[in-house]
């Protein structure tokens, strides 16, 4: 069975993004394996407004090679967006109704993991409605003060098993978990 994995930044004081939406702090090191993670996925689960900036995004013409091969991996997944809007799109799938019915039906089919992409509301719900099988969080070396945290407004207590920890050059540490 496919897992959904919220696979994310978050700054020191637990902000995924800057008080602006500005998200210029997240490190990408070459040593992260951020390929290898986009190798183990075939979906991304988008929230609308997260798909609407990035879910078709091209990089300028004048990105190095691995930023323009990353985005092609990217828009090679299957996409699902889940919105009150019901749009139909030639590049993704949207969901409007009966998210657990649908994200456990995407689950059962064959194929690789699912990446739980976001934004901010899609991770709440997804938290609160008990979809996340795994959580990779890479911890920042930085401090934002203010921003859009991860956890906020959470129904219940969340007991989170510790799987792994990797230290990467930059001082980033990816931390993943899965629920107890």
């Amino acid at each position: 069975m496919k897992k959904a994995v919220l696979n994310l930044a978050v700054s020191l004081d637990g902000f995924i993004e800057g008080p602006n939406g500005e998200t210029d702090w997240c490190i990408m090191d070459d040593d992260m394996g951020f390929e290898d993670f986009l190798h183990s996925i075939d979906t991304i689960f988008y929230g609308r407004v997260s798909y609407d900036a990035w879910g078709n995004y091209q990089p300028e013409s004048d990105a190095d090679v691995s930023e323009k091969n990353m985005w092609d991996e990217i828009h090679s997944k299957q996409k699902f967006v889940f919105s009150h809007q019901d749009r139909s799109n030639e590049n993704a799938k949207f969901i409007t109704s009966d998210i657990i019915d649908k994200v456990n039906e995407i689950k059962k089919q064959n194929g690789k993991d699912i990446w739980l992409y976001g934004g901010a509301n899609l991770i709440k719900a997804f938290i609160n409605l008990g979809l996340i099988d795994l959580y990779k969080i890479s911890l920042h070396p930085v401090v934002l003060g203010n921003g859009k945290p991860l956890f906020e407004n959470l129904k219940n207590r969340i007991g989170l098993k510790l799987l792994d920890t990797r230290i990467f050059k930059s001082g980033v540490i990816e931390l993943t978990y899965k629920p107890e």
